[in-house]
C-alpha cells in the first residue's frame, strides 16, 4: 500500500490540486477575510502542503486574485447597459450586477470583503469596477456640472447593495428576488442618474 505524499503533486493531478486549493481559499477568505485566512488553514482545508499554494499561486494576495476570477465578465455587461438609454438605466444596472453576482455569491463575497479589509482597497477588482467602469461610465452619460459626484453616488449605492446582500446578508435584501431588488433599488439609482 502506498501513502499519498504531501508536497508537489504527481504528474496529471495538478488541475485537481489547483481546484482544491482555490475552493479552500474561497471558503477561508469568505469565512475569515483576507487577514484572517492563513496559508496553512487554506492548505489544511485543501488537503495539501502549504508550499503547494506558493508553487501554484505565489503569495496570499496572488491567491486571492486567483479566487476572484469569475467565469463571466461583468464589465462587458455593465458597459452594455451604460451604452443604452438613460431612462431605466438604474434598474438595468442593478439587474445586471445581480445577474453577475448572485450565481457566484461566495466569490463575490470574498471580493467585497477583500476590498473592505484588504491591504490596499484601491487595488481590488471591486474598487476598479466601481471607479473605472461605473463612475467613469455613468459620469459620461449624465448631464450637469455635478455628474462626477452623482456618478460616484451611483457606485456607492451599488457597492452598498453588495455589502448588504453578500457580506452582511441583511434580510430581506439578502434573500429577495433579484427582480424585486432591481426594481426597488434601481429606482433609487435612477434618481441619481436624473
Amino acid at each position: 500500500m502506498t501513502t499519498r505524499r504531501r508536497g508537489r503533486p504527481a504528474a496529471g493531478s495538478s488541475p485537481d490540486t489547483r481546484a482544491a486549493i482555490l475552493a479552500a481559499a474561497r471558503s477561508q477568505f469568505a469565512a475569515r477575510g483576507f487577514n484572517g485566512a492563513s496559508m496553512r488553514s487554506i492548505a489544511k482545508e485543501a488537503g495539501v502542503d502549504a508550499s503547494l499554494i506558493s508553487h501554484y499561486f505565489g503569495d496570499k494576495a496572488q491567491l486571492l486574485v486567483a479566487t476572484m476570477q469569475l467565469p463571466i465578465n461583468p464589465l462587458e455587461k455593465v458597459q452594455g447597459v451604460l451604452a443604452g438609454e438613460l431612462d431605466g438605466m438604474g434598474e438595468r444596472l442593478i439587474a445586471t450586477f445581480l445577474g453577475a453576482w448572485d450565481p457566484h455569491r461566495e466569490v463575490f463575497s470574498t471580493m467585497v470583503r477583500s476590498t473592505l479589509g484588504g491591504p490596499d482597497p484601491h487595488a481590488t477588482p471591486v474598487f476598479q469596477l466601481a471607479q473605472n467602469v461605473v463612475v467613469a461610465g455613468v459620469r459620461d452619460r449624465i448631464p450637469g456640472t455635478d455628474a462626477h459626484v452623482r456618478a460616484t453616488m451611483v457606485a456607492s449605492q451599488i457597492v452598498g447593495l453588495a455589502v448588504m446582500r453578500y457580506v452582511l446578508e441583511l434580510e430581506p435584501i439578502a434573500s429577495a428576488e433579484p427582480e424585486d431588488v432591481a426594481r426597488l433599488y434601481g429606482a433609487a439609482v435612477q434618481t441619481l442618474l436624473g
